[in-house]
């Protein structure tokens, strides 16, 4: 907790909370007895159905600030706390990563910790939310980031350790939850400690060992959160191949149960892959392994070099969510799915993660509108250019009588890339027939010199920045496949393409306007800001823009290099950015704001895309 001084900081305290983090007020009625009056992040208001008792949670799924203004009653909240996946080991196979660290106070939860009463005194409260760990491509994998609620950390998941015949131990590392053990042909490797630091009650489990099988390299799976015991345990390495990652636990603090922090599975270069853990681990692969779940914490499965472009999975990113109680709803959701919240006599139904929208009982036919954003464009390092943001698209569909059960995928972001393969988002969608397409990844600087086309960023719902070498007469276009209205614009080229000085790439396409060419900064396009049935002044989305208050989603990422400032905040709407010149590292998209990644000059990690996010909104 950190209390505010003055009025001057408070004011700008409590305006960069609403502009970043979600601007709204509330105040809880006495009924619930936590009289509190706060800002920051999605909100969703529920009842809960077994004791009856109503909430409202702040989803934070990227950092921000939980900003209390006044507490009038007892001023409790509820927390929890995940931190990012540790990313997957490789080389030979490799361990699994561990997942990020399990904290919270909700009440009955098995490893609830004590109490939470936020300060009388207004002030802003830190929420940082981590990132996942990178896998590695010859070794071991990188820890992910913490997690932080004002004086509540959770540590970053380990990284899963290497299988190299050179390297006669290869351990994970330890964290949140320990990354799973690497194989060798002598000593295996150990897996890595969970708890570390320690935390009563525990934050994380221990990963599982790897073999000395010289042949199959059969490799430990990372720990998970669950309760003590070994369910949350990583597996050691089995007969057939990698272990599986531990499971991770399950919590409703949100509104409905989510499983977060399994353990990233244990991978085999010859022999079976473990599965990733219940909660967002990614399953172990021989040639890359899978990555953990976006806003879960789940840990990278392992993967292999032995093949072209193999490695270890990414760890997922982490989440922050705060809850305590009010009097009552404001109306009656007609439908279940997502995140709810209430305004302007519509209910809004926000999807962070990928879900189903099914009317209720009382549903009566309807149009609802909607915004579908997919998952941005990896960025490119190596005279890289900036990934392109998901596609955008907004309108009104009809949803006829009672039942009707539409899916919802939310599209991942695309991986960064310093090889030829340039990696887009995923699509998301709103049912079949409304598609936002991924994001086209940046192109890194390839081979083949300028005008053979081989520097191109990808088509995508907009397209990624060309690299070094994309000739001026190839730019990667957007709106692809194509909608009316266009779902995006097409990213920026690189400096031979247009005769520049300097040897960078172009920025990614934005929903709001293309690329720059690396002429004119290399920029990423900008975002757009969502219709005003969603600016929700309780529930507000993605990023501050040009027009007030915030909502702008789908921004490219920006490319980087030696003639232009780096940047310390995201382009509107979410798009990555090169944080510094010339070693990097570049900033990923934002996490549910379709944003592009950052490419970057000659720094070894350019920013993956951020994921997407689906509202729907309905007479209430």
């Amino acid at each position: 907790m950190a209390p505010l001084t003055t009025g001057v900081i408070q004011a700008i305290l409590r305006e960069f909370s609403q502009q970043r983090a979600g601007r709204g007020r509330y105040v809880s009625g006495g009924g619930g007895g936590s009289g509190i009056t706060a800002t920051g992040g999605v909100i969703s208001d529920y009842s809960d159905p077994g004791p009856g008792l109503v909430y409202r949670a702040h989803v934070f799924a990227s950092t921000g600030s939980f900003a209390v203004s006044a507490v009038t009653g007892t001023g409790l909240v509820e927390y929890l706390v995940v931190a990012g996946g540790g990313g997957g080991g490789s080389s030979n196979g490799g361990g699994g990563g561990g997942a990020g660290g399990f904290r919270t106070n909700v009440s009955g939860h098995p490893l609830a910790g004590s109490a939470f009463p936020v300060s009388t005194s207004p002030g802003a409260y830190t929420v940082t939310v981590g990132s996942g760990g990178a896998g590695n491509g010859s070794g071991d994998g990188v820890n992910g980031v913490d997690s932080v609620f004002s004086s509540i950390t959770s540590a970053g998941g380990g990284g899963g350790g290497g299988s190299d015949i050179s390297t006669p131990i290869s351990p994970g590392s330890s964290g949140g939850s320990g990354g799973g053990g690497g194989s060798a042909s002598s000593t295996p490797g150990t897996g890595g400690s969970g708890n570390t630091p320690p935390t009563s009650p525990s934050q994380g489990n221990s990963g599982g060992s790897g073999g000395t099988d010289g042949s199959t390299y059969r490799n430990g799976g990372g720990g998970g959160g669950a309760a003590p015991g070994p369910p949350g345990i990583g597996s050691n390495f089995s007969a057939g191949g990698g272990g599986n990652g531990g499971a991770g636990s399950a919590i409703s603090i949100s509104g409905t149960s989510v499983t977060y922090a399994g353990g990233g599975g244990g991978g085999s270069l010859q022999g079976s892959q473990g599965a990733g853990g219940a909660g967002g681990g990614g399953n172990g692969n021989p040639v890359s392994g899978f990555a953990g779940t976006y806003s879960t914490g789940g840990g990278g499965g392992g993967g292999g070099s032995g093949y072209p472009g193999g490695g270890g999975g990414n760890g997922g990113s982490g989440i922050v969510v705060v809850r305590y109680q009010i009097s009552s709803l404001t109306a009656t959701a007609k439908a279940t799915g997502g995140l709810i919240s209430f305004f302007g006599g519509k209910t809004i139904h926000t999807f962070l993660g990928t879900g189903t929208f099914a009317t209720a009982p009382n549903w009566t036919s309807s149009p609802v509108e909607y915004v579908v954003v997919a998952g941005g464009g990896g960025g490119a390092t190596n005279y890289g250019g900036g990934g392109g943001a998901g596609g955008y698209r907004t309108g009104t569909t009809p949803i006829g009588a009672h039942p009707v059960s539409t899916t919802i995928q939310i599209g991942a972001g695309g991986l960064q890339t310093s090889s030829p393969t340039v990696t887009n988002g995923t699509p998301s969608y709103f049912g079949t027939p409304i598609t936002s397409a991924g994001g086209g990844g940046g192109a890194p600087d390839a081979i083949g010199g300028p005008g053979t086309g081989l520097d191109a960023g990808n088509a995508g719902g907009s397209g990624g920045g060309g690299g070094l070498d994309s000739p001026g007469s190839v730019t990667a276009a957007g709106n692809t496949p194509p909608t009316s209205p266009s779902q995006g614009n097409p990213g920026g080229l690189g400096s031979r393409g247009v005769g520049g000085p300097v040897g960078t790439g172009g920025g990614g396409g934005g929903a709001g306007g293309a690329g720059a060419n690396v002429g004119a900064g290399g920029l990423g396009g900008p975002g757009v800001q969502i219709p005003s049935t969603f600016l929700n002044p309780i529930s507000i989305f993605g990023t501050p823009g040009p027009n007030p208050g915030s909502g702008y989603l789908a921004g490219g990422g920006s490319s980087g290099g030696p003639a232009f400032p780096v940047q310390s905040t995201p382009n509107p709407g979410g798009g990555g950015y090169q944080t510094s010149y010339p070693s990097g590292p570049s900033a990923s998209g934002l996490e549910n704001t379709g944003g592009g990644g950052g490419g970057g000059y000659q720094n070894p990690v350019a920013g993956n895309g951020g994921s997407g996010i689906v509202i729907i909104a309905y007479p209430s």
